[in-house]
């Protein structure tokens, strides 16, 4: 299955691309720059959305979904907002077709253009915000704390599977609060949870951290981010949550009483993450055999292959895997017995390889015997032999998933460890980026100028400024000028 798969050494986006489509993940759509995400690659994608959707739940957010059009007015209304997204919108300008009068097929009906041409949703601020003033009056409708599961288009000319698509998938949530403490806590909060679901379900250590100004989110005072790490060096921005201000209360007139009996604007976030999250997956943790999955979000966390020659062994080995299947599924293994006669065992061991799930069962006539099974895991690609005897599987299973889980999160974290680097002056940074890749933290004079200069010198950006910065004197990289301390920066997807 994975024969003839690129070397990561010798074709990182060879290998992405290829291992995309060979683990049945998703292929290209016959739209330009869209994707079908095919049945195996949703269902991780839902493991990622059931897992959120239960921690927007427990910190208190509930789900709405508002329309996917847009009018171009809307967009207007906020001056940052629209200079951010205009090159990226896709319009909607006529509400009908019509067949051709030659017969050549169907045309757009000049006669149905619209009045106020729709844009096709690239974010939902400024629709959420019209809304927003209808819902909001009074300081007990606060805080507002929403969010909605959909698809947004941000027109691509060059597009990669997941990472960047004309369409893709996401969450977004915006929330209205009655003042600027509470909107800080509340973007902080988000960006910290993001940070939990990446550690703790994706096996992927990440940087927590501000953007600096020039990539500050189009209408937000503040932007926060999670930075991770991929094997090539790259760094992908894995969640964003903003702080927006007052900036769309103010476009949209969204004003509410407060207690004192005043009328004030209020105080706007929005956060998201998208199926961008999916390319993360594969490029932190993912080998030249395949994918890797954390257990967590493995679609089957355990499959048991049958190893027979006659009809009689594949039953009796039917029965046992049937027991164990019903012991794993009782604590909350996903479990698979893969029984096909159309496919001989080695087959199965590599396509099951190729789509990373975490642990393999292979029973035989001798294991039957024995009261064994044979034990492989995807992580390390070694093999051990378990005694069934020795402890109860339903026990032995779950602390082996949560062992495989925590040695995918520990690799990516000592891999980005090896691929930080602190530099001092211009001729090491390029050196580090040229050579070594990864994230390069270095000091920076805080103007947008000199950002810009790095990024057009080296093409490499600010990441984030991190959160657990120590204030620290030194000189700008670049201009020589003072800084008070270090930042991210990283060549990234």
């Amino acid at each position: 299955m994975s024969k003839g798969l690129p070397k990561r050494s010798e074709d990182y986006s060879q290998w992405y691309n290829e291992l995309v489509k060979r683990a049945d993940l998703a292929e290209n759509s016959a739209v330009r720059g869209c994707m079908v995400i095919k049945p195996y690659g949703y269902s991780i994608w839902e493991k990622m959305q059931a897992e959120l959707d239960r921690m927007f739940k427990e910190t208190g957010h509930t789900n709405a979904y508002f329309p996917l059009f847009i009018p171009k007015s809307f967009l207007s209304k906020e001056a940052s907002h629209v200079e951010g997204f205009a090159k990226e919108c896709a319009v909607v300008t006529h509400y009908r077709l019509k067949n051709a009068e030659d017969g050549s097929g169907v045309i757009v009906d000049p006669d149905a253009k619209l009045e106020e041409e729709l844009i096709v949703r690239p974010t939902s601020e400024t629709v959420i915000w019209s809304t927003y003033k209808n819902w909001i009056q009074s300081y007990r409708d606060l805080p507002l704390l929403v969010n909605q599961w959909a698809n947004v288009v941000r027109w691509e000319m060059r597009t990669r599977l997941f990472l960047r698509t004309a369409e893709f998938l996401w969450q977004e949530g915006h929330t209205a609060h009655a003042t600027k403490e509470e909107a800080m806590d509340e973007t902080v909060q988000m960006m910290n949870l993001y940070a939990q679901f990446a550690e703790e379900f994706m096996a992927l250590p990440v940087v927590k951290g501000r953007k600096t100004e020039n990539e500050r989110f189009a209408g937000a005072d503040e932007t926060f981010c999670i930075e991770a790490m991929m094997q090539d060096g790259k760094a992908l921005q894995a969640g964003t949550s903003h702080f927006l201000g007052q900036n769309f209360a103010k476009a949209f007139d969204v004003k509410f009483a407060t207690k004192e009996g005043g009328l004030e604007f209020v105080w706007g976030t929005s956060w998201g993450v998208s199926t961008r999250l999916m390319g993360a997956l594969i490029m932190a943790h993912s080998d030249d055999n395949g994918l890797v999955l954390p257990p967590k979000l493995a679609p089957i966390q355990v499959v048991i292959v049958p190893i027979y020659r006659a009809e009689e062994e594949l039953n009796a080995i039917s029965e046992k895997a049937n027991e164990i299947m019903a012991a794993l599924r009782k604590v909350g293994v996903s479990v698979k017995f893969d029984n096909r006669d159309t496919h001989k065992p080695g087959w199965k061991f590599a396509e099951y390889e190729l789509k990373g799930v975490p642990l393999r069962i292979a029973i035989g006539p001798r294991d039957l015997e024995n009261g064994t099974i044979e034990l492989a895991r995807r992580d390390t690609l070694t093999k051990s032999t378990f005694d069934l005897s020795s402890e109860p599987i339903e026990i032995m299973i779950p602390k082996l998933l949560e062992e495989i889980q925590d040695s995918i999160y520990q690799k990516a974290l000592s891999f980005r460890k090896e691929k930080t680097t602190e530099v001092n002056s211009w001729d090491e940074f390029q050196e580090v980026l040229n050579d070594k890749a990864g994230f390069v933290s270095a000091h920076w004079d805080g103007t947008s100028e000199t950002e810009d200069k790095i990024k057009e010198l080296t093409k490499a950006t600010i990441r984030c400024i991190p959160l657990d910065q120590k204030e620290e004197e030194g000189k700008c990289i670049l201009t020589g000028k003072p800084s008070q301390g270090r930042v991210l920066f990283a060549k990234a997807y």
